[in-house]
């Protein structure tokens, strides 16, 4: 047997004996789908990892948002859909839904992006592999992030998606986040390698972060809102409380996922109404039902599955992704407005697709998601799929 099939059938093995453990079932099918995927995505990750390997560090102190009220280490950007007032162009801001603004500052969120596509890949690496030169090439990485005093990012996030001449900051600029979870799951594969004394660094980092969102008024804002920005923010809670071991809290994501996020955003048939009522109707959709997936995912044990939830009144994550599975694997069928942009540009290999199919042992599903772009290069569609490396994520 080769090394590298070697490696991959190691750590699938170990990962389905935890699976087993966590579900309190003996191996079954479900290990076919870990198989599968490695195979399938083994070439790409490697390729990914490689070019990593060659990688310095760059945080957003490279780039200085002369537009930004807080200062060098303060994560800044812009909000997506305000644009010039064309009838006083010097005022503030006003709206155009789903419209993104090409001119508005976008250049930390993209540090954010490159981050976590480095440590995904090296994290995956890693994993099929079990070589600790990946290891060795993610720390200045994580160091620059979260150590080093000069070019670290403050763990908060008090001016993201500002608008010129209305707000400094807001609380839904904390969904630009939720591309430090592959950061923070990355963590957790290779931190048996990290240092002791700077993997608690990196983890008071989350753990000081998780305090920011817990209690500043726009982490209240972002944890209520009752659309996909709500179902990112428990998203983003529970895997950065999956790193730091934070039992508490991941029990609040998992009740919160139970009482609001199901009963309060899904319709009876599975669909989800706010996304669809949106003028990107499709992309929200997919956008919302791959966060709810990754809560189940992250959140669910023996004791607590969330897979196997369901509401009194018949609500599901099996339902959510039965409704959209059809609209999937073929568009045409979708019933509801076309995207007004990045139409054309979805779906990609949606995560919902893989770890459903995992989770309740359907082909189908499995392989629509083999089928479909796995390294999609649109800045839009990876702004709004921040899980990109599904090996990290099997246990």
């Amino acid at each position: 047997m080769k090394k590298g099939i070697f490696i991959i059938a190691l750590f699938l093995t170990i990962g389905s004996s935890v699976h087993a453990q966590r579900s309190g079932k003996g191996t079954d099918s479900k290990d076919t789908y870990f198989i599968k995927a490695a195979q399938l995505l083994k070439r790409q990750t490697l390729h990914e990892a490689k070019n990593a390997l060659r990688q310095k560090p760059i945080t957003i102190t490279t780039y200085k948002a002369s537009r930004s009220a807080g200062g060098i280490n303060d994560f800044y950007s812009e909000g997506d859909y305000w644009w010039p007032d064309p009838d006083d162009p010097g005022g503030p801001y006003v709206q155009r839904d789903g419209l993104s603004n090409p001119d508005n500052f976008v250049a930390h969120r993209l540090a954010l992006i490159r981050f976590s596509e480095l440590i995904g890949a090296l994290a995956s690496a890693y994993k099929l592999t079990g070589n600790e030169k990946y290891v060795r090439a993610a720390i200045p990485h994580l160091r620059a992030w979260f150590i080093d005093a000069e070019t670290r990012m403050n763990p908060s996030l008090l001016y993201a998606q500002a608008i010129k001449g209305r707000f400094t900051g807001r609380g839904i600029g904390i969904i630009d986040t939720i591309h430090l979870m592959e950061v923070a799951q990355g963590i957790l594969v290779m931190q048996a390698h990290i240092d002791p004394a700077e993997l608690e660094r990196i983890k008071a980092w989350f753990e000081a972060y998780l305090d920011w969102l817990m209690t500043h008024p726009y982490g209240q804002a972002e944890m209520n809102a009752i659309n996909n920005h709500g179902t990112c923010f428990v998203m983003q809670v529970a895997a950065f409380a999956a790193l730091t071991g934070d039992e508490e809290r991941l029990s609040f994501c998992s009740e919160r996922f139970k009482q609001v996020l199901l009963p309060d955003q899904m319709a009876a048939d599975g669909s989800f109404p706010r996304e669809i009522n949106r003028t990107k109707p499709y992309g929200y959709s997919l956008f919302n039902l791959d966060a709810m997936t990754m809560i189940c995912q992250i959140l669910s044990s023996p004791e607590d599955n969330l897979w196997e939830y369901v509401t009194p009144d018949g609500k599901s994550i099996r339902k959510g992704i039965a409704y959209l599975y059809p609209f999937v694997n073929d568009k045409s069928k979708w019933p509801f407005s076309q995207d007004v942009m990045y139409w054309n540009d979805w779906p990609v290999a949606q995560p919902f697709l893989f770890f459903g199919a995992c989770a309740f042992e359907n082909d189908a599903w499995f392989a629509t998601w083999s089928k479909l772009d796995h390294k999609p290069n649109v800045a839009e569609v990876i702004r709004n799929l921040p899980i990109r490396h599904p090996l990290i994520w099997i246990n």
